[in-house]
This record gives C-alpha cells, structure tokens and sequence, in this order.
C-alpha cells in the first residue's frame, strides 16, 4: 500500500474542468495509472507537477497560483486561447496541445457545411419534414461545389486536409495565413480582404490570438461579395459577429456554415430564420474515434513528461 500511495504521488493528474460528455473517454483511461485530483480542493494540488485542461476551461493566473510546483500543461483540444500562455512562460511551464487528433474530422466537418449550405441539405430536409414538397413542388436550386474558388484562412493541420479534400471535389484552392508556405504550391495571399475578393467560398480555419480576433469584419465580408460563403469551424470571434449576421440578413452575402460562435451557446436569433445559414453546435471535433486519438497523445505526452523526455505536441510559448 505504501508503494502504492508514493507512486500516485509522484504521478498526481489534475482535472481542471470537465463535461459529463468527456468522462468516460479520460477518466477511465486515465484513472489506473494516475491520481486524478481537483486543482482547488485537493490538499495535494500544491505538489502536483502535471495538469490536464479538459474541454475549453480557462486556464489562469488563479488556477497555476494553486500549483506552485507545476512543471506541464496539457491541454484536450487543439486551441489554447482559453490558456494563459504568458503566464505558463513566466513560469517555465511547458504546454502541449493534442495535435492533429482532431484535424481529419474538423475539415470533414468544414466540407460538410459547406456542402450543406451550397445544396441547401438541410433545408430541403426541412422542407420534406414539413409536408411541404406535395404543396410547394418548386424548390430553391443549389449550387455547383466544382469550380468554385475557395480561401482558407489558416493553411495548418487542419486548413491543409481541408484544401486536400476540396482538390478532390475540383475545387481552386488559395490561402492566407502568417506566412507563405515554401512547401505549398497554392497561391498565396498575405491580405484576407484580397483572399476574399477572390473568393467564392472563404474558410476559416486558423487559431484565436490576439492577431486574428475579428479578423473576418465587414471590410472582408464586403471583398467576399453577395454571393460568397463564410464557413467558420475555427473560433468564434475570429469573426465579427454583429457584422456578419448584419450582412447575412441584408442579403450582403450568400450564406454561412457556422460551427463556433462569440458567446457560446447563445448564437443570435437573427440566424435562427435564415435560410441560407447552416448552424452546428460547436461539434466538428466531436467523434470517439477524435477522443480516441487525443486520449493516444495525452498518454504518451504525460508518459514522455514522467520519464524525462520531449513531449510529442509541444506549443510554441514564444
């Protein structure tokens, strides 16, 4: 018993936050090998050296006051806007993310809204749930994905598989992201307002900083033109929310796929009635075969941290 005590002492795991939905995948994996504790009830929280942020849970000053001798931090999803990444380097904290577990079914998702907003899918669901086809047998048309151009903001994990599939669709690819990529042929814009004007679809793939908030405003919506698409499966307030349910409800564009929203879950009303705007409840990462893979990187990440080794997705906290 006591051998047993001072190894879950030196292996404590911290659980920040997390929805009922996420335990099954990382507590029951986790719990054999680990001593899973709370950062603020704990008594042992002050010699814990790793912590595990579950879901989108803000990670700051309060928290790592708690943890005086925390060395790691790992994160469940593949953003870290929701961390304090200056404090974590003021402290010498390391952090990792899960890297590209999520990445296939984020840009799956992003082709599926698009797709849904260009062949109207759900609304012609709704139309034939409604009983309305016998009645109204004139339907809105759709639109053709081949041929269109498409920009996407954010050429990384998952930018990149998304640019992958919609090559296979017959798709003109082109990107806008921090720098030009030597190893990317597409072409390349450093402007998002001149993505946008050359843009039929503009995709928004990219992370949330301090750089990229509201990036997408009513400058780059206007560049997009009427009949363009906005598809989001990033974050939030990479978008200027008031502007673009102003453009969408003035017919100022063509449409929207939207997965993230500013406030979640409050999502404005003024969508609810759109029909050329498809809504998702922040649920382009959520499969188990995602959960799976990001449970493979945290194991190996907290394995790697105990035995003294790199970690295998580490961030940048320059």
């Amino acid at each position: 018993m006591g051998d047993s005590q001072s190894h879950s002492q030196q292996k404590p795991l911290l659980v920040i936050h997390s929805l009922p939905s996420y335990n099954s995948f990382f507590y029951d994996r986790l719990s054999p090998t680990f001593t899973l504790i709370d950062p603020i009830t704990s008594t042992d929280a002050s010699s814990a050296r790793a912590l595990l942020c579950v879901g989108l849970s803000p990670l700051g000053k309060k928290i790592l006051d708690c943890l005086p001798s925390l060395e790691c931090v790992l994160i469940s999803c593949v953003g870290v806007d929701h961390v304090d990444i200056s404090e974590c380097r003021r402290r010498g904290i390391s952090v990792a993310n899960v890297g590209d577990a999520f990445s296939d079914d984020v840009a799956d998702c992003a082709v599926g809204l698009m797709l849904d907003v260009l062949r109207r899918i759900s609304l012609a669901d709704r139309f034939v749930r409604a009983g309305s086809w016998p009645q109204l047998p004139q339907f809105p048309l759709g639109f053709r994905l081949r041929g269109k151009r498409v920009g996407i903001v954010g050429l990384g994990s998952i930018g990149s598989r998304v640019a992958t599939r919609l090559i296979s669709f017959g798709c003109n690819i082109a990107y806008n992201s921090r720098q030009k990529k030597p190893s990317v042929s597409l072409p390349y814009y450093a402007n998002v307002s001149e993505l946008a004007r050359g843009s039929d679809i503009l995709i928004i793939c990219c992370s949330l900083t301090d750089q990229t908030h509201h990036m997408i405003n009513k400058d780059v919506l206007a560049a997009l033109g009427k009949e363009g698409v906005v598809i989001n499966i990033g974050r939030g307030a990479l978008i200027k929310e008031t502007e673009l349910v102003q453009f969408l409800v003035e017919g100022k564009i063509g449409g929207a796929g939207l997965d993230v929203f500013e406030d979640e879950p409050n999502v404005p009303k003024e969508l609810f009635g759109l029909e050329n705007v498809v809504l998702s409840s922040h649920r382009a990462v959520l499969t188990p075969e995602s959960f799976n893979a990001a449970e493979d990187i945290m194991v190996a990440n907290l394995e790697a941290f105990f035995s003294n080794k790199p970690l295998l997705t580490p961030i940048s906290l320059e």
